[in-house]
């Protein structure tokens, strides 16, 4: 099983390393601090991801922050960036979605946060963007983590934005 995720984890995130060669076969000038950047990102999207996979089957728990009791989505998302030592995050979705840099869907990289309106409020849940429109969350009473597709029309209708928690570690852009 760990063999899995840790194959699923690489191939969320062979899109951002390989982005780096593209930009200096295309002969743009990309210092080695960029790329460095380019690389502990990457790093820093397969440890989420890892993170977040290995919590798959977890149940939900409304106000849950612990996978031995189980989590909701921002315990979740909470649970997965204290884990993997990229942030300390509020609470709820709603708090989440003023952490970090506002992004545009189509800039969505593994590790970025998505938010939906699920109870007719905004940023009411949240999960974690794994690459190829799919993100990982804890759904609802009666379910488990799980990967769901962002192209499904149910979550296509409810979106309400993304961001990007840039971590200590890094430099905000």
């Amino acid at each position: 099983m760990n063999r899995l995720i840790l194959a699923a984890a690489l191939s969320i995130t062979a899109p951002m390393s390989s982005h780096a060669s593209d930009l200096l076969l295309a002969g743009s000038a990309v210092t080695s601090n960029a790329i460095a950047k380019l690389q502990d990102f990457s790093t820093r999207a397969s440890e989420l991801a890892l993170r977040a996979m290995s919590l798959i089957g977890i149940r939900y728990k409304f106000g849950g922050s612990d996978p031995e009791a189980g989590l909701d989505c921002s315990g979740l998302v909470r649970y997965v960036f204290k884990e993997a030592g990229a942030a300390n995050l509020p609470r709820t979705s709603e708090e989440i979605s003023r952490v970090g840099e506002q992004i545009d869907p189509s800039e969505l990289k593994p590790g970025d946060l998505v938010f939906y309106n699920t109870l007719k409020r905004s940023f009411s849940h949240v999960g974690i963007y794994l690459g190829d429109n799919r993100f990982i969350h804890a759904p609802s009473a009666g379910g488990r983590i799980r990967i769901e597709s962002m192209d499904l029309s149910y979550w296509k209708a409810r979106f309400n934005g993304a961001r990007r928690i840039v971590s200590q570690n890094q430099d905000q852009h």
